[in-house]
């Protein structure tokens, strides 16, 4: 019962925030005693719904190449002809982690400029350290006996990682992209400060104009888009555990 109430409630939160991003002017009585002086109820300086694509677009993107260097990392310090890299490896994914993201955006626009690359650059080496350290773990957990047997059939090392070692790491390793999706998402929006499209676009314009509206409708979009990031991943994560019990 729990679950179903669980589900039914993640199902309206989705509608509404589709109905929102096509329909913003419909809300607008709902948030028109949050503002003052005349100001707009919703944000209309900008398309919502584009600024919410292009926000999830900069977050994907991000992760992405975040994914693909902290997993190949992994798989570099967990063989032996690379376990000695593992102290620096470590230092060089723990850089974006120690930085504050708004740091890297202030190093990052002399050199890219404005506009999403700064942000690229914030999101990617903020996404690295989960998806590293979950990569590692993963892979560090397959059963040595598993791994023998692999051996025992003629399996060569890459065949062996192909075949046993990422296919039983990949819940783990999903669990890392999803910790950066949701994070990143959140991140995103400090973006607008250097001219990034996104929903952090909304909420500056309610900071700058005391527009309590649009700051509590930029904040929303982007949780909801968070949950709904956790989720998609988190569905994912389970088919792999299945999958990897019944193989």
């Amino acid at each position: 019962m729990r679950s179903r109430c669980a589900v039914a409630l993640r199902v309206a939160a989705y509608a509404l925030l589709a109905a929102f991003l096509l329909w913003p002017q419909r809300f607008a009585p709902l948030f028109a005693p949050l503002t003052r002086h005349g100001a707009p109820p919703i944000y209309d300086q900008g398309d919502l719904l584009a600024l919410a694509l292009a926000h999830l677009a900069v977050v994907g993107c991000a992760a992405a190449a975040s994914t693909v260097v902290a997993v190949v990392l992994g798989i570099l310090v967990t063989r032996a002809a690379g376990a000695d890299f593992l102290p620096l490896s470590r230092t060089l994914v723990n850089v974006g982690q120690t930085f504050p993201p708004v740091a890297v955006l202030a190093v990052a626009v002399p050199l890219v400029g404005f506009g999403e690359k700064p942000t690229l650059m914030a999101l990617f080496a903020y996404g690295l350290l989960p998806i590293f350290e979950n990569t590692i773990a993963g892979l560090e957990s397959c059963p040595a006996a598993l791994l023998e047997a692999a051996s025992g059939m003629g399996m060569s090392d890459a065949e062996r990682l192909r075949s046993v070692e990422l296919p039983l790491a990949l819940p783990l390793i999903l669990a890392g992209v999803r910790m950066s999706l949701v994070v990143g998402m959140g991140t995103a929006t400090i973006g607008s400060t250097v001219g990034a499209k996104g929903l952090g676009e909304v909420i500056i314009a309610g900071l700058l104009s005391d527009n309590a509206a649009f700051i509590l409708q930029g904040g929303l979009a982007t949780a909801l888009m968070a949950i709904l990031l956790h989720d998609a991943v988190s569905a994912v994560e389970r088919r792999c555990v299945r999958a990897a019990r019944t193989a």
